[in-house]
């Protein structure tokens, strides 16, 4: 496997431990349908928490958040719909990033909750 994927499987891997020892139950990981793929689908109280990990070696170009674009958030938005739709999730929910910089431990971990919120429907 290629040393860019090990780093974002590592990286999905300390973000998973990081949201459990905040008190988040982890409903699933890498979750996929079809096309449409999620990161971390997660509970932290009443809400259900749709998590996009971004992992990088360091930030010499740029924070990781920063590659979460527009199109990025729509692919997100798509794949959370279908999960919702789905399992028919009937709580509230919100969209939050965590961040991983490092390339062996001491990682450093941000998490961004409300990252982003969908769009309000007419």
């Amino acid at each position: 496997m290629s040393e860019h994927y090990e780093l974002g499987k590592r990286g999905e891997e300390e973000a998973t431990k990081f949201l459990q020892e905040k008190g988040f139950y982890i409903m699933h990981r890498n979750w996929r349908s079809g096309k449409k793929e999620l990161d971390i689908v997660a509970r932290d109280g009443e809400e259900v928490v749709f998590v996009e990990v971004k992992s990088r070696r360091n930030t010499d170009y740029g924070r990781p958040e920063d590659a979460i674009d527009a199109r990025k958030i729509r692919h997100i938005l798509s794949s959370a719909d279908a999960y919702v739709r789905k399992y028919r999730v009937d709580l509230p929910i919100r969209f939050d990033i965590v961040t991983v910089v490092g390339s062996e431990p001491p990682y450093e971990i941000e998490h961004i909750p409300d990252a982003f919120f969908p769009p309000l429907w007419k």
